[in-house]
């Protein structure tokens, strides 16, 4: 009888253990998974660049086909849109997404950009890049240089389309820079807000009817653009850009498996927290600074319109400071870069901007 007693505690035992065990492993595959597989997220105010929302805004990321926002932008700033472009063998065939280029082809510079962002043309990619630039790796080296004058310095482009190279990457924080830099440009945002448009297929003597894959435009109200992107290694990429009451947002989430929905939630909750507030206006004198060995002074004014997306609790307590020299010496000329206007908010930094003299200093 203790022996059928001893076997039957032995094996419950056994069973007990076994359970342990899986569910210990479960619970360290499930933290291995999360870990590869987590998201980075950020919403960020295009003219103040203030980052309203983030989650892993500084992680390396890959970026699939956002990353033609970047090739847009350089093609708008470096090309007339009105130039007619012969496609050539070169760009034909390209892997992923496509347009269906054929070699002799003519399309303008606009035409092509249109099969860019809206398609997500990796052919239209590879023709504009090597319009622009004669290689893929100058055109590339014309892409690093203008994110690093933007200011996403934590990101390296080694082609115009996104597919996947282990040298190809961003941040959300770059990456959004490099949206609110582009969709402050005219041309840009009338391409990537347009819904649907005809360019032509001229081999075909047709027309290609393009139509926008960025569903936000439809789906969410004040939308303006601006790219998806999918790549294996990438996972699913959006930016978004969205414009109410004066408020223009850029979201961007990377590797985000639901990343219209996810899109929508966080730009959503944005404007529900944040409105936009001026909080001083350009060409305004905001102070003087003795001139030295002189009874004179000058003035000091800021270039833009300092407007800043606030809660209400934020707009009810930012401070606003003047960083200024106790004196400035001459000669200086007017527009000489003199110091700061800068808004805080419980001593956390929200926002500055520079300041100028208003005349010259002789």
């Amino acid at each position: 009888m203790t022996e059928k007693l001893n076997k039957k505690i032995f094996i419950f035992l056994i069973v007990i253990l076994s359970i342990l065990n899986y569910l210990q492993c479960s619970k360290a595959k499930t933290f291995a998974e999360s870990s590869i597989n987590y998201e980075s997220e950020i919403v960020m105010e295009v003219n103040s660049k203030r980052v309203l929302y983030g989650k892993n805004v500084s992680d390396k990321r890959y970026m699939a086909s956002t990353t033609k926002i970047l090739t847009a932008i350089c093609i708008i700033e470096n090309c007339d849109l009105s130039s007619e472009v012969t496609v050539t063998k070169d760009s034909v065939g390209i892997e992923g997404s496509s347009i269906y280029l054929q070699a002799g082809e003519k399309l303008t510079v606009k035409d092509l950009l249109f099969g860019l962002m809206l398609r997500s043309g990796n052919d239209c990619a590879e023709t504009l890049a090597l319009f622009c630039s004669g290689s893929i790796e100058k055109f590339a080296e014309l892409m690093n240089k203008t994110a690093n004058r933007i200011g996403a310095v934590n990101s390296n482009f080694v082609n115009p389309h996104g597919l996947h190279d282990d040298n190809h990457y961003t941040t959300a924080y770059d990456l959004a820079l490099i949206s609110c830099y582009a969709i402050k440009n005219p041309d840009f945002k009338e391409i990537v807000s347009t819904k649907s448009v005809d360019i032509p297929f001229t081999t075909q003597n047709t027309k290609r009817h393009l139509l926008n894959k960025n569903k936000m435009l439809k789906e969410f109200d004040g939308a303006t653009g601006i790219k998806t992107g999918f790549t294996k290694k990438a996972g699913r990429c959006l930016v978004s850009s969205c414009e109410r009451n004066g408020t223009e947002l850029v979201c961007v989430v990377l590797n985000c498996p639901d990343m219209f929905e996810r899109s929508k939630e966080l730009l959503q909750n944005c404007y529900n927290e944040y409105k936009t507030y001026k909080l001083a206006e350009s060409d305004n004198i905001v102070d003087f600074i003795k001139i030295k060995n002189s009874d004179n002074k000058c003035g000091v004014y800021m270039k833009n319109d300092i407007l800043l997306p606030l809660t209400q609790e934020e707009k009810n307590g930012v401070e606003i400071i003047y960083q200024l020299p106790e004196f400035i010496e001459a000669p200086l000329k007017k527009d000489s870069e003199i110091g700061f206007i800068q808004i805080y908010y419980k001593n956390k930094l929200l926002f500055e901007e520079k300041l100028f003299t208003i005349i010259d200093v002789r």
